[in-house]
């Protein structure tokens, strides 16, 4: 690989990157908002390498330096025709990249011209239940009705809650559709991202007494807790009656089980 195909590589990359993270939301696909600065900061970087290396190599060369350099070698009895020795001395040349770099152009393209799709359903299906941590005490729940709630949020109140606050209350969560495996039922579900795509971890509550939309649609239900076990513990399980399912856009904060419901940007 030639020097020019390797600043060239360097500018997809750094272009790619800033396309993912500065101009576009792509990057929140792979890895959560903290972590966008460092992307744009690191394709600024590489372009500003390109810039210097551009710069750099069609700088004029100064003709009375390298005549001084000649006559200084050759004050010292040494012919400069000597002192370079050709590339092929060794039977082989090291100034050049094995044909394999090559490949290393369709990493730095996809970022530019297709996008890997966005973690879903598929991955949830596959993915064992966050487990979610343990809370020692409960604030009482705002009267409101239906009371938004995350899915960790309610499964915390189902499972671990000994006051039992939740029986009977309305709330309204949001979150993606996921088919059961077996195809007998369908999971409200969050993929949460602590870092990058590679350690996503979902969380899901079983949705009852309504028809699933298609996989990977954004909904948000309402309803009640679906009695089985015994509530505020563990034999409790993570499920809802569902009153109301309705279809909404997907979240910026997608990879993450929060609220308010933000709406995506245009």
């Amino acid at each position: 690989m030639k020097r020019s195909a390797q600043v060239f590589l360097l500018f997809l990359i750094g272009s790619g990157l800033l396309h993912v993270s500065l101009f576009t939301d792509l990057c929140l696909r792979y890895v959560k908002p903290g972590m966008r600065p460092v992307l744009i900061v690191s394709g600024v970087v590489l372009l500003v390498l390109v810039t210097a290396d551009l710069w750099f190599h069609r700088r004029p060369a100064n003709p009375r330096r390298g005549a001084a350099k000649t006559h200084e070698h050759a004050a010292d009895g040494d012919d400069p025709n000597d002192m370079v020795e050709p590339a092929h001395a060794h039977g082989h040349d090291h100034s050049s990249a094995p044909r394999v770099a090559w490949l290393l152009f369709l990493p730095a393209l996809s970022l530019l011209v297709y996008a890997p799709p966005a973690l879903g359903s598929y991955t949830a299906s596959r993915d064992s239940a966050k487990v979610v941590t343990a809370q020692q005490s409960f604030e009482a729940l705002p009267a409101t009705s239906p009371l938004p709630m995350t899915l960790t949020q309610f499964t915390r109140r189902v499972q671990q809650d000994s006051s039992q606050a939740i029986k009977g209350r309305t709330v309204q969560m949001s979150g993606l559709v996921t088919l059961d495996q077996r195809h007998d039922g369908w999971y409200l579900t969050r993929i949460i991202i602590s870092c990058c795509a590679a350690d996503a971890q979902s969380v899901k509550v079983r949705v009852h007494g309504a028809p699933s939309l298609p996989a990977d649609t954004w909904v948000s239900v309402t309803g009640t807790w679906h009695p089985g076990g015994t509530l505020g513990t563990q034999s409790a399980p993570a499920e809802l009656d569902a009153l109301t399912v309705e279809e909404v856009e997907r979240p910026v904060n997608g990879y993450s089980d929060s609220l308010p419901l933000v709406p995506s940007r245009s």
